[in-house]
């Protein structure tokens, strides 16, 4: 199986939808490396980094999910490296 490192930007604009967004994160807890959020209540948003070790279809998916949700937008960055299972570079 051959993945991808990848950074999935999320910005939440409406607090009511992290219960999803969780439910979303705990569904590809698997592929996830870690996360860091910022909240920022000055604002009313809250800022989000995910980063990922997974196939191209999986974050693309995943990022789809999260950006589909009210009030939340994400994107997906991708590695140029592509790596086979055991983490071997492949590119």
């Amino acid at each position: 199986m051959e993945t991808r490192v990848a950074i999935i930007g999320i910005i939440v604009e409406n607090s009511e939808s992290t219960a999803g967004l969780n439910s979303i994160l705990h569904d590809y807890g698997e592929y996830i490396i870690g996360r860091m959020g910022i909240p920022c209540r000055d604002l009313g948003v809250n800022i989000i980094s995910v980063a990922v070790n997974a196939p191209q279809e999986v974050i693309s998916a995943m990022s789809g999910k999260i950006g589909r949700l009210d009030g939340v937008s994400a994107k997906a960055a991708y590695s140029k490296l592509v790596f086979d299972r055991g983490g071997e570079d492949n590119a």
